[in-house]
């Protein structure tokens, strides 16, 4: 009873109660694994608050974002993805000891992965794909033995590849591409019995592939190409992965023949082992590979014929043997195969008949038969589904008339059957297809009239050139409004121009020359006002030379030679600042012959022929005659006694004012760091942000110090670029964009362009971005430091001695491979839009990088032109299709880029005063070159002589003449470039060509 009194006293009540209020916070604190993902919060930037729900005030993180529980409220899943994270992952993510799913793909983490991911041994998945993680890959996962997905696609990681992975026999799928891994593939990968994806594509992988490779009996995907570079043969062994459904080893330097082996790959439906360097013929055994799908063997240096034994692939879709040195006739089969979509066999040495029956399964999508002999008529059922699109043929020995069928196509695209021997009409409906954009008919021997068009909504290129057609121009040319290119040259057309070409306000070539037109130039062709070429020599023309020509802002070349033209050279023409070459010979022209703008370049060639023209260079004009340099001329009439004292008060102004601009820029020099100080004490108000695309050591502070003029490296369009040292001793670039316009508008100059482009892609030859600065007056980019400078800078300064021809042809394959990476590789496309050597960076081993994204454009649909609202890039390197008509895309790079190959092989600036007013280095080379000795003219004698490989260097030169092509049609794609490019330096010494051949080849480009 004693007992019972004491417990019911109410001071005991009160002590229990005390008790019972202390010990609630623990009951319901947040637990462990809670506060290990608060812990790991802090190492993350959450910009759009996906994780604002983490709070402590929850007993458990169950409910939380991204975050799955077992039944004991352990948990077992991070799921993270797409998020848009940036920051690191911390060492507290060990403290999870029951995860079994990691997902943290689609962000933008950076820094290592913690070595105590190998602690988690429940962890059965683990996706770190599409991030920015670098440094070495964990080398302590072995013990993780229940994973079963490891995806770590697309970092930057570097190193060489954990040969411990080995070890982890429950994984099923393993992905390490898109990063930096060097080295070979470990023999160790043999071991992961149970694998059945494995991709390592897309690295720096060197070495031979390990026949170890050959284990792994569950594995149905292998990618191990792209930019490795693998040295020996394709290991018979793979062909014991019987499972094996895709096999991928595109683009990595394999040698030697196909190894017959492969044939037992039963299950096969794609085989890629194009842009290599394999031999040989082709393995009978790949016949019966019968679930075969996709095949290309393209890019290589195969010989024979193809195997009769395809006759089994009857699940072939696609079939690629182009580049090739393949010959013999096609198949009769081929044209059999009941779901062929895609057969490009371009460029081999293919003889005979293209099968009859090609096409008629109704599922053809594309044919590309060109650069062969082939012989025979067009098969008349390439388009019996209506589902063709791509259609080339050209440069064979086809003869007989165009299939009527194919007047009918509408889903024809491109077609080109030039320089054939194709007879017959142009059949009815050919040129007014709803979706054709381009049809090339160019060097046949096609005859009949024009078929008249009624619709083509989608034709920019027409080139019906040498044939032999005649009547006149059908007057629905007008109606085709999206005609930029019109070529109807070497013909026997009558009659007159149709004036309604004047409705193409998009066309950017017109050449009718060597044909009979008749009556006069008709003035409205004056409102093609995108017109850069216009040829209408060598044909029947009367009467007067319009001077409405004047409101052709952009032309460029001008040819009305050899008709019968009269009266005067209209002098508005001097207007026309644009104009490059002009030629008005052999017709009845007579006057003065204009002197002022373009016309004091002309020499005498342009105007011969013509017995009534006088001027410095012709007969002297007569007295009466009233020359086009008096004060006739329109728009230069000058007073005939200026005022002195106007001109005296001017000059004195002007002088003034210089020296007060002179005076103020020693002002603001002397007091830069003030201002600097001044400025970054403002930054107290509006703070620096410092985002990372890696982890730094270092601060905003630490970039602001770099910001002072000891420290300028260099100085461009859209800012100043100074190099820094930071605490670390790491040292870096900093580019300062300026962003105060007029009226305190702040201008972005191209720095949000940059960062969203450097931010998402990759690549070893493009400029690493470490991280970006701005407090919304002023942005700062961080990049990593390169010690040689830019391309421009060494190649046209005083160093440019040490780029030897070595040296040069690395960097044109390197900065291939970087926007090829842009143009083929990013998701959307990118188009660089700046592409010059100044914006090629070398490091220290001269390695290139291409660099500045300011004006870089994203693309979601490849080949798509897009409309700018102004001209951007740089003078020299701009395509003329974009100068002219403000659309770009992934061709206007390669002109650009075909430049940069210009400037490594001759050493020479884009513009230079050497050659000519108007005249560009592209114009230069392509006019010096019609000579040998004006091709070895054109070589930069700074790489030396005596041990120059000319076969080489004129390769190069011929790729670069490919990408500056005048018509964007006729440039080649990235991919071919980098294709080209490596095989300008072959393995092979029997490869080597004469000087003459390659003179005569540069010539024919």
């Amino acid at each position: 009873m004693a007992y019972r009194n004491t417990f019911l006293r109410p001071s005991s009540l009160l002590l229990i109660l005390f008790y019972c209020l202390h010990l609630t916070p623990i009951v319901f604190s947040l637990s462990s694994d809670g506060e290990a993902l608060l812990a790991m919060k802090e190492y993350f930037s959450d910009e759009y608050r996906f994780l604002e729900d983490w709070s402590r005030s929850d007993p458990t993180p169950c409910k939380w974002t991204g975050i799955a529980c077992d039944s004991k409220s352990n948990v077992i899943a991070l799921e993270l993805a797409a998020l848009n994270l940036t920051g690191t992952i911390s060492s507290h993510i060990g403290r999870l000891t029951s995860l079994i799913n990691i997902s943290l793909e689609m962000n933008n983490l950076t820094g290592s992965l913690p070595q105590e991911l190998g602690s988690l041994g429940e962890l059965r998945f683990l996706n770190v794909s599409h991030n920015n993680f670098s440094n070495l890959f964990p080398a302590n996962l072995s013990g993780l033995q229940v994973l079963e997905v490891l995806d770590a696609y697309n970092n930057n990681f570097s190193g060489g590849l954990p040969a411990d992975l080995g070890k982890l026999t429950n994984l099923r799928h393993l992905h390490l591409g898109g990063s930096y891994f060097a080295g070979s593939i470990p023999p160790e990968f043999g071991g992961m019995k149970r694998l059945q994806y494995l991709a390592l594509s897309g690295n720096s992988l060197t070495g031979r592939i390990p026949p170890e490779l050959g284990n792994l009996t569950h594995l149905q995907y292998l990618y191990l190409g792209y930019y490795n570079v693998y040295v020996g043969e394709i290991p018979p062994e793979l062909g014991g992965l019987r499972s094996l459904i895709r096999l991928d080893l595109s683009y990595c330097g394999l040698s030697g023949s196909i190894p017959p082996s492969l044939g037992n790959l039963t299950k096969l439906d794609s085989l890629f082992l194009q842009i290599n360097s394999l031999t040989g013929t082709i393995p009978s055994e790949i016949g019966n590979l019968s679930n075969l799908k996709s095949l290309d063997l393209s890019n290589n240096g195969l010989t024979g014929v193809l195997p009769a034994e395809f006759v089994s692939l009857t699940k072939l879709e696609l079939a690629s043997f182009f580049r090739n040195q393949l010959h013999g006739e096609i198949p009769s089969f081929v044209g059999d195969l009941p779901n062929l979509q895609v057969l490009f066999l371009w460029a081999n040495n293919f003889t005979g008949n293209i099968p009859q029956k090609l096409g008629q399964n109704g599922n053809l999508l594309r044919v590309d038969l060109s650069s062969n002999s082939f012989s025979g008529t067009i098969p008349p059922y390439l388009c019996a589904g209506e589902n063709l699109q791509i259609l080339v043929l050209l440069e064979n020995q086809l003869t007989g008339s165009i299939p009527e069928q194919l007047g009918h196509c509408n889903s024809l695209v491109h077609v080109r059957l030039g320089h054939n021997q194709l007879t017959g009409s142009i059949p009815r409906g050919f040129l007014g297809l709803k979706n054709v954009e381009m049809l090339e008919l160019v060097g046949n021997q096609l005859t009949g009239e024009i078929p008249e068009i009624f619709q083509a909504p989608s034709l920019e290129f027409l080139d019906l050139s040498e044939n032999h057609l005649f009547g006149v121009l059908p007057e629905g040319l007008g109606n085709v409004t999206s005609l930029k290119n019109l070529f109807v040259s070497g013909n026997h057309i009558t009659g007159n121009i149709p004036r309604s070409i004047g409705k193409l306000g998009q066309l950017f070539s017109l050449d009718l020359s060597d044909n009979a037109l008749s009556g006069s130039i008709p003035v409205e062709i004056s409102k093609c006002q995108s017109l850069s070429s216009l040829d209408l020599s060598r044909n029947q023309l009367t009467g007067k030379i319009p001077p409405e020509l004047e409101r052709l802002q952009v032309l460029d070349f001008l040819n009305v030679s050899r008709n019968h033209l009269s009266g005067s050279i209209p002098f508005q023409l001097q207007l026309l600042l644009s104009l490059t070459t002009v030629d008005f010979s052999y017709n009845n022209l007579s006057g003065p012959v204009p002197v002022h703008g373009q016309f004091e370049y002309f020499n005498s060639s342009s105007f011969l022929g013509n017995p009534g023209l006088c001027g410095e260079e012709l007969t002297p004009c007569s007295v009466g005659v009233v020359s086009a340099r008096g004060p006739s001329s329109y728009h230069q009439k000058i007073k005939n006694e200026p005022n002195l004292l106007a001109w005296l008060v001017g000059a004195l102004f002007s002088a003034a004012l210089l020296i007060l601009i002179i005076g103020i820029c020693c002002f603001l020099k002397k007091y830069q760091q003030f201002m600097w100080g001044f400025f970054r004490k403002e930054s107290n108000i509006k703070p620096w942000k410092l985002t990372t695309f890696q982890r730094l050591d270092f601060s905003a502070n630490n970039v602001l110090d770099c910001l002072n003029e000891d420290n300028i490296i260099g100085r461009g369009g859209s800012g100043i670029v100074y190099k820094g040292v930071m605490p670390s001793g790491e040292t870096v670039a900093v580019k300062r964009l300026s962003s105060q316009g007029r009226k305190g508008i702040a201008h972005d100059h191209g720095f949000s362009a940059e960062i969203q482009t450097l931010g998402k892609i990759r690549h070893r030859n493009i400029v690493k971005l470490l991280g970006c600065c701005s407090n919304h007056e002023t942005n700062l980019l961080v990049y990593e430091y390169m010690p040689n400078g830019s391309l421009g800078e060494l190649l046209h300064g005083k160093k440019g001695a040490l780029l030897d021809w070595t040296t040069r042809y690395k960097i044109s394959v390197q900065a291939a491979n970087g926007l090829c990476y842009l143009h083929h590789d990013c998701s959307p496309l990118i188009v660089h839009r700046d592409v010059k050597s100044n914006n090629i960076l070398l490091d220290s081993d001269f390695e290139a990088h291409v660099a500045d994204f300011g004006l870089a454009k994203l693309f979601q649909v490849s080949g798509k032109s897009q409309s700018m609202s102004s001209i951007a890039g740089s003078y020299g390197y701009i395509a003329p299709e974009y100068a002219y008509t403000l659309k770009v895309n992934e061709k206007s790079d390669i002109y650009s880029f075909g430049v940069v190959l210009l400037e490594l092989v001759t050493g020479r600036r884009p513009i230079e005063p050497e050659y000519g007013d108007g005249v560009d280095i592209v114009q230069w080379v392509r006019k010096k070159i019609q000579t040998k000795d004006g091709v070895l003219d054109v070589l930069d004698s700074r790489m030396g002589s005596s041990n120059l490989p000319l076969h080489e260097v004129m390769l190069l030169l011929r790729v670069a003449l490919l990408c500056s092509n005048d018509l964007p049609v006729d440039r080649p794609t990235m991919r071919d470039v980098v294709q080209m490019l490596s095989d300008v330096r072959p393995k092979d010494n029997d490869c080597q060509q004469g000087e003459n051949l390659v003179s005569k080849d540069l010539v024919n480009v």
